[in-house]
């Protein structure tokens, strides 16, 4: 079983930057595909980015394309999520989650997940 935890969440200014991580205890990371979530307060949980276990591959919904980048060192068991130029509507819980197997149509589905964390909370001011 991989725990995975996620830190680099705050209050920050709007135009600013934050860079998340989400790390793997218990297991190795370099096995997974990743995917970051977010969910706003009485919205469903949204699709941001995923990373193929070799990093060779990425993939980003539309709304954040430009502005986030997925990252990955294996040899850190670490995924990082880079957001630039954050706005109010950013403001959510970022969860990862580790996925042993997808395809390129259902990476943005949450049922393709077997791992999640707890979240870490963005919260950008106007």
């Amino acid at each position: 079983q991989v725990q995975l935890v996620e830190s680099g969440g705050g209050l920050v200014q709007a135009g600013h930057s934050l860079t998340l991580s989400c790390e793997a205890s218990r297991r190795t990371l370099r096995s997974y595909h990743i995917g970051w979530f977010r969910q706003a307060p009485g919205t469903e949980r949204e699709f941001v980015a995923a990373i193929s276990s070799n990093g060779g591959r990425t993939y980003y919904a539309d709304s954040v394309k430009g502005r986030f980048t997925i990252s990955r060192d294996n040899a850190k068991n670490t995924v990082y999520l880079q957001i630039n130029n954050l706005k109010p509507e950013d403001t959510a819980v970022y969860y990862c989650a580790a996925a042993d197997r997808y395809s390129s149509a259902d990476i943005g589905s949450p049922s393709v997940y077997v791992y999640w964390g707890q979240g870490t909370q963005v919260t950008v001011s106007p």
